[in-house]
């Protein structure tokens, strides 16, 4: 069993040891049980003490069971909880470290909880498109009120402990412990034990929120905040439901919930999202006894928009930064947006000012590679242009000590050639941030034909540290995301050609779940950068057919929201993009010189030529060895790209619809003349897999 039981001065001491953080596998579950059976029958033993081995009380569910038999095993949590709310003697949770979905179920079961500071409490089931299963949402706001319960279980956000312990009518903790939390709890069960009756969460009444409305208020701001998804507004009414029945009736409703939800396509998605992120920090060949480099001096060359935000990310994590510029005005601006970013999260209380100025410290500026020539590792951050970044390697090579990790954050160059400028290619490596970089979750590490393994194994080690999401790609044009963002690209230009409007598009994926549609996207990235791909896709790939709408845009001077016109209007300042009738009006004389006439288009095409573009590019970059997983494919799109979590992915979406219907769907989108046939035809791998009847995600 994963547990241990032994009595200390009348105390039976249940321990939770399940590594890493004492889930309550099948094997804990029946421990607890027999743990709780065996004190009872021993007249030694006064009370109970329920606590976690090593630094954690319990994180919940065993993720290792996840979708196996073993998950639903007797006994299940209920009848755990159940055994321990029974018990004849009083069961003391004795928490330290974390107490999250079922190990805060389990505790809410037990007659005393008593904890440290520094603990991290949470129900976060709604993160994976479920609601707490095990009584969660029923005896939370019995001892938090219904307030503070709701805000935990419709965010899945974690709240320290001392700050519950603290909270006025709290009834969650009975003890704020100091110092060993074993022998405090040990002490304080032996204070309790000959306590009766013995105290039980499922006595407490829940009391109706002051504001009439707060369930109402509450629905209206998660289908604004938690879009789409369905887990959040099933959470609330879990929670309406333990103020308005008794807690066996309530508990039986939310079990209904929780069984309705945990088979649903969203609860499938947001797991594979779950697992997803843990597998991108996976690299195939690179175990993880792969020693790491010292990272603890940084440097970033270019003060831009990029370089500033890929700053900020160090300095958040506490690592002293060095920023590169050439001119000493270009560095003022880039310092000044720093203060500037970092000034309006003091303003809205989210930084404190201790901290905003303890992050400034760690920033240095200069005009000298000199003064770089030490650092652990420099990301250069210049124009996207292949010469001036060789130019840029060329001179780290010449300055850097031996041993520093030299990245790019290129987002479309060969990183092969660019490491190829050096003498050093094995310590070359691209990191790909997304704008505004330190914000955007995701990293695409671009892992060249030279790249040593320390380095890759180094750098997501960093990325961990800096908070990113990090998937590894391997070095094709565009990499991952922007790749496979070409054809999606590619085909909302060819809607417009054949009858859409940019704001049809944009409303039909926007309410399919995508943060913004191409359209409003390319708006905000800047029109001209697709422009100069484009231009260089002409002479290096001839046979690839694109709209002429958006050169045509550009030709017009219409660059988006930094020129006040692109697909859309926009008024000074102002963010809000206005339908414009220049566009409509080049587009009817676009079509009118191609002899097409314009014809209705529903959303259920523009949504399927968008996503399926992406899946069947996905497809191709798995075959290809770009990416080694199709879950790190959605895990790209999830973090960098809008795409809706609880579709998981492009790759996970055409698995939902089946591949057998992907494939047969674009075979008819290859019947239509004014597409590309081409660019339609399935890639090799989805057509073999389509025909085996499997799936990219296995």
């Amino acid at each position: 069993m994963s547990t241990s039981y032994n009595v200390t001065d009348g105390v039976a001491v249940i321990t939770l040891e399940n590594p890493p953080v004492n889930g309550l596998g099948q094997s804990t579950r029946a421990g607890i049980v027999d743990g709780i059976a065996k004190a009872n029958a021993d007249a030694a033993v006064k009370a109970v003490v329920i606590t976690g081995s090593g630094k954690v009380f319990c994180g919940g569910a065993d993720i290792k069971e996840f979708g196996s038999p073993k998950a639903g095993a007797e006994p299940n949590l209920h009848v755990v909880i159940d055994t321990v709310e029974k018990s004849a003697k009083p069961v003391v949770a004795a928490i330290h470290g974390v107490a999250m979905g079922g190990g805060l179920e389990l505790a809410l079961g037990c007659h005393y909880r008593v904890v440290v500071p520094g603990a991290q409490i949470a129900l976060p089931e709604v993160n994976i498109g479920i609601v707490p299963g095990a009584g969660g949402t029923q005896r939370l706001p019995r001892v938090l009120g219904v307030d503070a319960a709701l805000q935990m279980i419709t965010t899945g956000a974690s709240v320290p402990s001392e700050k519950l312990a603290k909270a006025p009518g709290q009834k969650l903790f009975d003890r704020l412990l100091d110092g060993d939390l074993l022998q405090g709890a040990i002490a304080f069960a032996k204070e309790v034990a000959d306590a009766r009756p013995l105290p039980s969460v499922r006595d407490l009444s829940v009391a109706a929120p002051a504001d009439v409305e707060a369930f109402v208020k509450a629905r209206a701001e998660l289908a604004k905040s938690r879009r789409g998804l369905d887990a959040p507004q099933r959470c609330v009414d879990c929670v309406e439901a333990s103020v308005k029945l008794d807690l066996d009736a309530g508990i039986k409703f939310e079990r209904e919930v929780f069984e309705k939800l945990v088979t649903s396509d969203q609860a499938r998605a947001l797991r594979h999202a779950f697992f997803g992120e843990r597998a991108a920090s996976k690299i195939p060949d690179v175990p993880d006894t792969t020693p790491l480099r010292k990272i603890e001096r940084l440097a970033v060359i270019g003060a831009g928009t990029m370089g500033g935000g890929i700053t900020m990310n160090f300095l958040n994590a506490g690592v002293p930064v060095t920023l590169l510029e050439m001119k000493q005005e270009a560095i003022d601006r880039g310092v000044g947006i720093i203060r500037k970013n970092y000034e309006a999260q003091v303003s809205k209380g989210k930084l404190a000012q201790d901290k905003y100025e303890q992050r400034m410290s760690l920033l240095t500026t200069t005009l000298s590679y000199d003064d770089i020539a030490q650092a652990d590792m420099v990301i250069e951050a210049v124009f996207e242009d292949f010469g001036v970044k060789s130019q840029v390697f060329t001179k780290l090579d010449e300055v850097m000590k031996q041993g520093a990790i030299l990245a790019s954050n290129t987002s479309t160059l060969d990183v092969d050639k660019i490491a190829e400028v050096t003498k050093r290619p094995a310590d070359v490596v691209g990191l790909h941030f997304f704008s505004p970089a330190n914000v955007m979750r995701l990293l695409e590490v671009v892992r060249s034909k030279h790249t040593a393994k320390d380095v890759m194994a180094t750098v997501m080690a960093v990325a961990k540290k800096i908070k990113k999401v990090a998937v590894v790609s391997g070095v094709c044009d565009g990499f991952i995301g922007n790749r496979m963002i070409e054809q999606y690209s590619r085909q909302a230009g060819f809607l417009l050609d054949e009858g859409a409007t940019p704001q049809q598009v944009d409303k039909a994926v926007e309410k399919w779940g995508m943060a913004m549609g191409p359209f409003r996207m390319g708006d905000l990235a800047g029109n001209d950068i697709g422009w100069a791909i484009r231009k260089r896709r002409y002479t290096e790939k001839p046979d690839m057919r694109y709209s002429a709408t958006a050169d045509k845009l550009c030709e017009l001077g219409r660059f988006g929201q930094k020129t006040g016109a692109g697909w859309y209007d926009y008024e000074a300042g102002k963010r809000e993009p206005i339908p414009s009738a220049v566009v409509e009006e080049m587009l009817d004389k676009h079509r009118a010189e191609k002899g097409i006439t314009p014809r209705q288009i529903s959303d259920e095409e523009i949504i399927g030529r968008l996503i399926l573009a992406l899946a069947n590019e996905g497809a191709y970059i798995l075959e290809e060895g770009i990416s080694s997983r199709a879950s790190d494919i959605d895990m790209v799109y999830l973090t960098g790209y809008g795409f809706p979590v609880f579709r998981g992915g492009p790759m996970f979406y055409a698995d939902t619809l089946g591949l057998k219907t992907v494939v047969e769907t674009m075979k008819k989108f290859q019947q239509n003349p004014l597409d590309d046939a081409k660019g339609w035809e399935p890639a090799p791998l989805l057509a073999k897999l389509a025909a085996e009847g499997k799936s990219f995600n296995g």
